[in-house]
């Protein structure tokens, strides 16, 4: 496993309850601050090999990003039940719910 992967496996799995981070906030944590694609298919193919809190991830506007209404619905769902709550446009107020672990190196 390449060295960014296990860090962004580890700041994903850092993130408590009741928190979000944004895919380009877990890169720049991670050491690239371009990263965020890679967090995205780290995301993608490792959430159920690592237990990963997947739904503790949403885009920099604090919007859910999956497209498939389904998994959309299940990770708001799932938000909704740690006690993050979404604006009327479907948006988390990061400023009260984004998490900022300290960097790795």
């Amino acid at each position: 496993m390449k060295p960014f992967t296990a860090k962004v496996i580890h700041i994903i799995q850092s993130i408590p309850e009741g928190k979000v981070m944004t895919y380009g906030g877990i890169a720049r944590t991670a050491g690239s601050p371009r990263g965020a694609r890679q967090v995205v298919r780290i995301l993608h193919s490792m959430s159920r090999l690592h237990k990963l809190p997947w739904h503790r991830v949403v885009n920099v506007k604090g919007i859910i990003s999956i497209m498939d209404e389904e998994s959309s619905s299940l990770q708001k769902l799932y938000l909704l039940g740690e006690g993050i709550l979404f604006d009327e446009k479907g948006a988390i107020d990061l400023i009260q719910y984004e998490y900022h672990p300290v960097p790795t190196d």
